[in-house]
C-alpha cells in the first residue's frame, strides 16, 4: 500500500471514530429521591414542580435559604437543566440537549430568602414513568432535586 495515503487514512479513520456515537451509561436501579430537597450543608433549598398535560411542565425553584444575599458562579450561558430518566435510568430527554450556550463566565445575585424559577416544558412525552432531575449548574453552590411522574 501506498505510505502517502496511509497516514491521511488513519487521521481520518480516528476524526470518524471520535466524532461517532456514543451510548448513555445505564444505571442498575431506578433512582428515587424526595421531591423537594435541600443539599445537606448547602444555603439553597430547591424543589421541583411537575405537570402533565399534553407536555410536561417542569418548574425548579432555587431559594437562598440564609440571611445574606450570596453570588452565583457559572462558567457558561447555561444557568440550569433538565433531564429526564426512564426507569432503568438511562437518559431519555435533556433540556440542554440541543442547545448552545456561549462561553463566558456569569455570576448572578440572589438576595436573602429570594428564589430563582426556571420553567421549561418537554413537548413529546411518550406514556411511562420517569425520573425528573432538575440542576442548577452553578460552580459554586451546585444543587440537584428529582421528582418521579407518571405520564399517561
Amino acid at each position: 500500500m501506498n505510505t502517502r495515503l496511509l497516514i491521511p487514512m488513519l487521521c481520518i479513520g480516528a476524526v470518524a471514530f471520535a466524532c461517532g456515537p456514543r451510548p448513555h451509561a445505564a444505571s442498575e436501579a431506578p433512582v428515587t429521591t424526595p421531591v423537594n430537597s435541600s443539599q445537606s450543608g448547602s444555603p439553597l433549598a430547591s424543589s421541583l414542580t411537575v405537570s402533565v398535560d399534553g407536555g410536561v411542565e417542569l418548574a425548579f425553584h432555587v431559594t437562598n435559604t440564609t440571611q445574606k444575599s450570596m453570588e452565583l458562579q457559572f462558567v457558561s450561558g447555561q444557568t440550569h437543566d433538565f433531564t429526564v430518566l426512564d426507569a432503568g435510568g438511562r437518559e431519555v430527554w435533556r433540556w440542554s440537549g440541543d442547545r448552545m450556550f456561549t462561553q463566558a463566565l456569569q455570576t448572578r445575585m440572589l438576595g436573602a430568602g429570594e428564589t430563582l424559577t426556571f420553567r421549561e416544558r418537554w413537548q413529546s412525552a411518550p406514556k411511562g414513568s420517569y425520573t425528573v432531575v432538575a440542576a442548577l449548574t452553578s460552580s459554586n453552590h451546585p444543587v440537584e432535586t428529582r421528582a418521579e411522574i407518571a405520564v399517561p
